[in-house]
C-alpha cells in the first residue's frame, strides 16, 4: 500500500514574502509597547491628565496584551491563522485611529487596551504563521533569526520613532503611524496567506481561558500598581495574590479538561519551557536598559528625546546582526544551550558596565560599549530561543505555544520594571537620607546611584538567566522538524 504524500505547504514559493509581512506585524506590536512612552509629556500637556493617571497610558495597553495572549493564540489555532491575523491586523489599526484622534483621557486609554487586545491576537497568529511556513532547519534559523532581532530591536526603534514623531509632528502621531504598518499588511496578508479550516474543532476551554485571563490580568496589575503605589499597598498585594491563586487554578484545570487551552505538554517540554524561562527572565532584564538608561540619558546627559532613540540605534544594529547572522549559523549546529547561556553572560557583562556610569561619564566610551555588548548578548537570546520554543510543537498547538512565547516577554517585563522601579526608589531616598542630599548636584547623584544599584539587579538577573538556561536547555543540535511538518493545515 503506497504512502499518503506529505501535505504541500502552500506558503513555501512566498515564504520570505511572508516573513517580511509577519515581521512589519511584529515590528508593529514590538515597538507599540516604548514609542507612545517619549510621547506623554506632551499627550499629558495636551489632554490635561494627572501624573498619578499617567501610567496608565502604558499600563493599559500591557495589561490587555498580556493577560488575553494565550486565548488569542488558541482562537488562531481553533478559526484559522489568516484571518486571526487580518482581524488582529485591522482592529489594532482602528484602535491606533481612535487613540490619534482622543480628545479625552478616558478614550486614549480605551484606546490603548484595544490596542493590547487586538495586538494579543496579532502576535500569536504572526509567530504561527512563521513555525508553519519555515519548516527546513536552515531556512528556519535564518526566518527566526529575522525574527528575534526585530523582537529585540523594535522596542529602542520605538523610542526613537516616539522622539522623532513627537519633536516633528505631535504626540498623536505615534499612534497613526500604525496604519502605515497596519494597512499594507492587511493587504499582503490577504494577498499571501492561505485560509485552510482546521477539520475537527475542539471546544475552547472556557474556564481555563477566564481563569488565566483573570490571573495574567491581576499578575500584571499587582507589579504595575507596585511601581506607583508600594508593594505593601493593599491593592498590589490583593492583585498578586488573586493572579496566582488564578494561574495555579488554570495550571490545575489544564490537568484535568479535555481540551485544555494550555497543554501541559507545550511548557513541560525541557527545551521550550528552558525558551520561554529565557524570554521572560530577558524581558524582566532589559528594562534595566530601556527605563534608567533612558532617564539616565536624557536627565542626566541631558540628551532630547531624538538623541535618546538614536542612542540605543546600535544596540538594535547589534541584536540584528547577530540574531540574523552569527546565531543561525550556529543554531542548525550547536542548539539553543550554549548560544542562550553566552547572550545572557554577556547581557549581565554589558549591565555590569553600565552600574560604572558616573555622571560626567561620557556616552562614547561609557555607554556605547555597553550597548553594543548588549545587543550581541540579546541576538543570541532571542533567535534560538523563539525557535525552539515552537520548534515541533504539534500542529493544533502552535498558537498557544507562539502566545506563550509573548506572554513570557510580557509577565517578565512587568515585573522587571515594578522591581527595578523599586529598587531604584529606594536606593534614591537611602542615598539622600545618608548623605543629606539637597540642591541639583546631591539630586543628580542620588539619582545616579539609583540607576547603578538597578543595573546591578539587572546585572544578577541574566548571570541567573545564563546558570538556570545552562542547565535546563537540553544539549546538542535540534532534531529534525516532526510533529511541525503538517502544522500548514491553517
Amino acid at each position: 500500500m503506497t504512502a499518503p504524500a506529505p501535505p504541500v505547504n502552500p506558503h513555501h514559493a512566498q515564504r520570505w514574502r511572508i516573513l517580511g509581512l509577519l515581521g512589519t506585524a511584529q515590528l508593529m506590536v514590538v515597538l507599540d509597547a516604548t514609542i507612545v512612552n517619549i510621547a506623554l509629556p506632551s499627550a499629558q500637556a495636551d489632554l490635561g491628565f494627572s501624573n498619578d493617571n499617567r501610567q496608565w497610558v502604558v499600563t493599559a495597553y500591557a495589561l490587555a496584551f498580556g493577560s488575553l495572549l494565550l486565548l488569542g493564540g488558541r482562537l488562531g489555532d481553533h478559526f484559522g491563522r489568516k484571518w486571526t491575523f487580518v482581524s488582529g491586523l485591522i482592529g489594532f489599526a482602528l484602535a491606533s485611529a481612535v487613540g490619534g484622534a482622543a480628545q479625552s483621557f478616558g478614550v486614549l486609554v480605551a484606546s490603548r487596551a484595544a490596542q493590547g487586545a487586538f495586538g494579543a491576537l496579532l502576535a500569536p497568529a504572526a509567530l504561527s504563521l512563521l513555525t508553519t511556513t519555515f519548516t527546513d532547519p536552515s531556512e528556519r534559523a535564518k526566518a527566526f533569526g529575522i525574527y528575534g532581532a526585530i523582537a529585540g530591536g523594535g522596542a529602542a526603534i520605538g523610542l526613537l520613532l516616539g522622539g522623532i514623531l513627537t519633536e516633528v509632528f505631535s504626540w498623536r502621531a505615534c499612534l497613526y503611524v500604525n496604519l502605515l504598518f497596519a494597512v499594507p499588511a492587511v493587504v499582503g496578508a490577504v494577498r499571501l496567506l492561505v485560509h485552510r479550516a482546521q477539520s475537527a474543532r475542539p471546544r475552547i476551554d472556557f474556564p481555563g481561558a477566564v481563569s488565566v485571563t483573570a490571573g495574567l490580568f491581576g499578575l500584571v496589575y499587582g507589579f504595575s500598581s507596585a511601581t506607583t503605589r508600594g508593594w505593601g499597598a493593599a491593592l498590589t498585594l490583593v492583585s498578586l495574590a488573586a493572579g496566582l491563586a488564578l494561574i495555579v487554578l488554570f495550571v490545575w484545570l489544564e490537568f484535568h479538561v479535555s481540551n485544555p487551552l494550555l497543554p501541559m505538554r507545550v511548557v513541560l517540554d525541557r527545551d521550550r519551557g528552558a525558551s520561554y524561562l529565557a524570554i521572560g527572565l530577558s524581558g524582566a532584564g532589559m528594562f534595566g536598559v530601556f527605563l534608567f538608561l533612558t532617564y539616565y540619558l536624557q536627565q542626566t546627559l541631558g540628551f532630547s528625546p531624538i538623541q535618546t532613540g538614536l542612542a540605543f540605534l546600535p544596540m538594535s544594529a547589534a541584536i540584528v546582526a547577530t540574531a540574523s547572522g552569527a546565531s543561525t549559523k550556529l543554531i542548525p549546529r550547536t542548539g539553543p544551550k550554549p548560544l542562550v547561556a553566552t547572550g545572557m553572560t554577556l547581557a549581565s557583562i554589558a549591565m555590569v558596565l553600565l552600574a560604572q556610569l558616573e555622571i560626567d561619564s561620557s556616552y562614547a566610551a561609557h555607554v556605547l560599549p555597553a550597548l553594543l555588548v548588549m545587543g550581541v548578548g540579546l541576538g543570541f537570546i532571542f533567535a534560538p530561543a523563539m525557535s525552539s520554543a515552537t520548534f515541533g510543537v504539534a500542529p493544533s498547538d502552535a498558537g498557544v505555544a507562539s502566545a506563550m512565547v509573548n506572554t513570557s516577554q510580557q509577565v517578565g517585563g512587568s515585573i522587571g520594571t515594578a522591581v527595578l522601579s523599586t529598587v531604584f526608589s529606594h536606593a534614591v531616598t537611602s542615598y539622600a537620607t545618608a548623605h543629606a542630599a539637597a540642591g541639583q548636584v546631591a539630586q543628580a547623584q542620588a539619582a545616579m546611584h539609583g540607576y547603578t544599584t538597578a543595573f546591578w539587579c539587572s546585572a544578577a538577573v541574566f548571570a541567573v538567566g545564563a546558570v538556570v538556561c545552562g542547565l535546563v536547555f537540553r544539549p546538542g543540535a535540534p532534531q529534525a522538524v516532526g510533529a511541525a511538518e503538517p502544522a500548514f493545515a491553517h
